[in-house]
């Protein structure tokens, strides 16, 4: 599959995966300057310089870079960035600072992931009852810590 991707600033740098069988595509700050730095606490929007046209039936779901979220406290603060297949605006990440101290991130340096993938688009049917499942209404650790 190809998505498009247009840059919106020269200095942009394209989706890249990181080896043969990652899901996830590295995206990059752009940002003026060497580096931004962010408060502890701090949310702060990093711009990738990038928009992308998603296919339809599928989403661009933006999730943390595993080592950036667990060395510097840094992962996106809304958990999973949606990007809908008919938005065109510019790509970003609201990076979040949950680490106790301010950190920076460096012009061009890997901020999150990209993952295309399809959802179903549904139809939301109020009903008055549901079908029962052995679950049931258990839920928030109701299956045990085993």
């Amino acid at each position: 599959m190809i998505v498009k991707v247009k840059k919106l600033d020269d200095r942009a740098i394209l989706p890249t995966y990181g080896s043969a069988y990652a899901a996830g595509a590295d995206l990059y700050a752009l940002i003026e300057g060497e580096s931004l730095t962010i408060g502890a606490g701090e949310t702060v929007l990093v711009s990738t310089g990038l928009s992308v046209e998603i296919p339809e039936g599928y989403v661009g779901l933006i999730y943390a870079r595993s080592g950036l979220a667990t060395k510097k406290g840094l992962a996106p603060a809304n958990k999973v960035g949606v990007i809908d297949s008919d938005y065109r605006g510019e790509v970003k990440v609201a990076l979040f600072n949950q680490s106790g101290k301010e950190q920076t991130v460096a012009a061009g340096e890997r901020v999150a992931q990209l993952v295309i993938a399809p959802y179903l688009a549904v139809e939301y049917q109020e009903a008055e009852e549901l079908s029962d499942t052995a679950r049931g209404a258990g839920g928030f650790g109701s299956t045990g810590n085993k």
